[in-house]
């Protein structure tokens, strides 16, 4: 299995916008690149809904085809997803844009559950019908999202991105049915990627559009990206790690498809730490990661055989793990990201994902998927905190060259592989 084609991340064609005039205040006062600006923020927050919306939609559009008994609380986190991403366009535009915006949010979900449900009944005309909806929703989003940048987001080419974001979720869904685990992961890995894509776009026009309220920062600056992909990799993390607990615990024929992606994962941030600190620091994070997993698999089966002194043993595995790993980091960052602090996130990821499955295993579904997104929204914590704590380290790998002019900038559609039929990134 090549993980390595399934960590590819999508450069679809989003946003056309220009940011001449934004300066980078953080990097222009003391020249000191920092991961914690107002739009960096605002980014960070797109980052977190938008993926979680593709996360979220995906393992819906699953328990819908599946009749699963949890169906209706995770379209109920998909629609508090939608509440949230919702005021964070009010918060920018408007109640009257924000209210606009939900609606039509709202509507495209509906056209997947439509979508789904044609499946589920065999009708190929409510599938297509649901297709052709999905079509109009389209142009009108990306009409909708122009008029409201002010022409920095080109409906066109957001259009473009919003067709990959359909086939990305309907492919996913298409491969679940027909039994081809591996290609829904692949799937849904793309789509959750190429809404940081998305994330960074939209907040760039934004923070363009209102250089005042955004304190003249920009949220696509070296260091806001490092922040970004280390967003992705830890949600992303918290996101697989609960999918394949639940398959674990249900005894899902997708169990192993969900652990190769979770793996996957794995194989992605370890490659991120290698980036910055080398192979023998990238190595000893996999290593200390994978057996963190381990661990949690061991609950799982602990539970499954109904074996409290495994239970038990695999928490105090963590308990260690959680010690070494905060250590580890702590000496890599040369302090910059304190042990005591990094050992009280570790628990609480390790207390969210253990509270989900557990609460998924008793049939308590709300407090399952309450404690899936708290535990997702917690990882943008931990992508901060450490993104932070890197570029304190290395100020200068992180500095942003302003040119005399910024030049119009397009995010070029991918090419699917020909070879693997996966998008690859140009």
């Amino acid at each position: 299995m090549d993980f390595k084609k399934l960590a590819v991340i999508p450069m679809a064609a989003l946003l056309v916008f220009s940011n001449a005039g934004m300066a980078q205040a953080n990097d222009t006062e003391e020249h000191t690149p920092t991961v914690e600006t107002e739009a960096a923020d605002l980014r960070s927050t797109l980052d977190h809904l938008l993926s979680e919306h593709a996360f979220l939609a995906v393992e819906t559009m699953r328990k819908g085809a599946d009749g699963a008994e949890d169906f209706d609380q995770s379209a109920a986190a998909l629609e508090q997803n939608t509440m949230e991403l919702s005021d964070t366009i009010a918060s920018v535009y408007g109640e009257e844009a924000g209210q606009q915006f939900e609606e039509m949010w709202s509507s495209h979900i509906g056209y997947f559950v439509d979508y789904v449900n044609g499946t589920a009944e065999g009708d190929e005309a409510m599938k297509e019908e649901a297709l052709n909806q999905l079509s109009q929703y389209r142009d009108d989003f990306s009409k909708f999202l122009e008029t409201a940048t002010e022409e920095r987001v080109d409906a066109e080419g957001l259009a473009e991105g919003l067709q990959m974001h359909v086939d990305q979720l309907i492919g996913a869904f298409d491969a679940y049915v027909m039994g081809d685990y591996e290609t829904a992961y692949m799937y849904e890995r793309e789509a959750i990627g190429h809404m940081y894509m998305v994330s960074k776009g939209l907040s760039t026009a934004i923070a363009d559009q209102f250089p005042d309220q955004f304190n003249n920062t920009d949220p696509a600056t070296p260091a806001a990206d490092l922040r970004s992909n280390l967003n992705h990799l830890f949600s992303e993390h918290a996101g697989l790690a609960a999918v394949a607990m639940q398959n674990g615990i249900d005894g899902s024929e997708d169990f192993e498809a969900s652990t190769m992606a979770l793996e996957a994962n794995t194989e992605d941030l370890a490659a991120a730490v290698t980036d910055v600190y080398g192979e023998e620091a990238g190595q000893q994070f996999k290593a200390m990661w994978s057996e963190h997993i381990g661990y949690f698999v061991d609950y799982v089966n602990a539970t499954a055989e109904e074996d409290t002194a495994a239970q038990e043993e695999a928490m105090n595995n963590l308990e260690m793990y959680k010690e070494e790993f905060s250590k580890f980091m702590e000496t890599a960052t040369e302090g910059n990201l304190p042990a005591e602090g990094l050992s009280e996130g570790l628990q609480m990821h390790v207390e969210q994902l253990i509270g989900t499955f557990d609460a998924y295993h008793s049939g308590d579904y709300e407090t399952a998927y309450t404690e899936l997104r708290e535990a997702y929204s917690h990882m943008f914590m931990t992508g901060k905190g450490l993104s932070g704590a890197i570029v304190m380290q290395m100020p200068d790998q992180f500095m942003s060259e302003m040119p005399e002019e910024m030049p119009n900038t397009a995010l070029a559609p991918p090419e699917k592989s020909v070879e693997t039929g996966y998008y690859q990134a140009q």
